[in-house]
């Protein structure tokens, strides 16, 4: 079986050598392995720690944390590429604000090779954007990690499923605190989701309050089963330091 595996990584390293060359997104050279080059990709934070299965922050077994177990969020599940740290999160905000959109398709690859393909939800549904932000920025990144998901693992996409209601200050100018009342009754869904498996993409979660009021509209119309798919999670400083290896 070596043999045979090793033919093929030899056959993928060669048919890599032919596709364009284009340079890293960190350090510039011209790499054939994507959007970053293997070298870069060594550096980045995966998330590999053991952590609460609902949230996915850090537990020293992999159970479940002590706020889930204190105020359980709507959402059962959290699956996640990364940590929220250097230098992933100069790529995030490369994509939100610099306009890199191609990094949506790279980080919606590796976001699904980590999700359980076994229990697959029956469909998407991305954060929405409030109009008023979806035209200063003019799209939706959330949007586009979802699409690529739903095409990778063949699971329909309700773009327009849900919608934000509440223009809300940003998230991350609000201590955390304040969090859950700034996003309080924010979205709305608009589609009948009785006994729906749902799976509510985004791409950094903090404080979880954003998914947790979305997951609150989408069970408010029938969901059954909700989890979050996000590229990277935030961590507290403290647990910041997680195992940096390849998938």
């Amino acid at each position: 079986m070596s043999i045979i595996r090793n033919r093929f990584l030899n056959i993928g390293a060669i048919i890599k050598q032919f596709l364009p060359a284009q340079p890293c997104v960190l350090c510039g050279s011209m790499s054939h392995d994507g959007m970053w080059c293997d070298a870069c990709d060594t550096t980045l934070p995966y998330f590999c720690a053991p952590h609460c299965p609902v949230c996915a922050l850090p537990t020293s077994l992999g159970e479940v944390c002590g706020h889930c177990l204190k105020d359980t969020p709507l959402f059962t599940r959290t699956t996640t590429s990364f940590s929220y740290s250097f230098p992933l999160d100069k790529l995030v905000q490369a994509m939100k604000y610099g306009e890199q959109l191609a990094l949506a398709n790279a980080f919606a690859e590796k976001l699904a090779l980590r999700v359980d393909q076994s229990d697959l939800p029956d469909c998407i549904i991305p954060m929405p954007l409030h109009p008023a932000k979806l035209r200063e920025r003019g799209f939706n990144q959330s949007l586009l990690l979802a699409a690529t998901l739903a095409r990778k693992l063949d699971i329909e996409l309700l773009s327009s499923a849900c919608q934000r209601v509440r223009d809300t200050p940003p998230q991350s100018a609000l201590p955390w605190k304040e969090r859950r009342k700034n996003v309080q009754n924010a979205f709305r869904c608009d589609v009948d989701m009785a006994g729906k498996r749902v799976a509510l993409v985004d791409d950094v979660m903090t404080t979880g309050a954003s998914l947790n009021a979305l997951a609150e509209a989408v069970q408010k119309r029938g969901a059954k089963n909700i989890s979050t798919w996000v590229v990277a999670r935030t961590l507290p400083r403290s647990e910041n330091k997680v195992l940096r290896t390849k998938d």
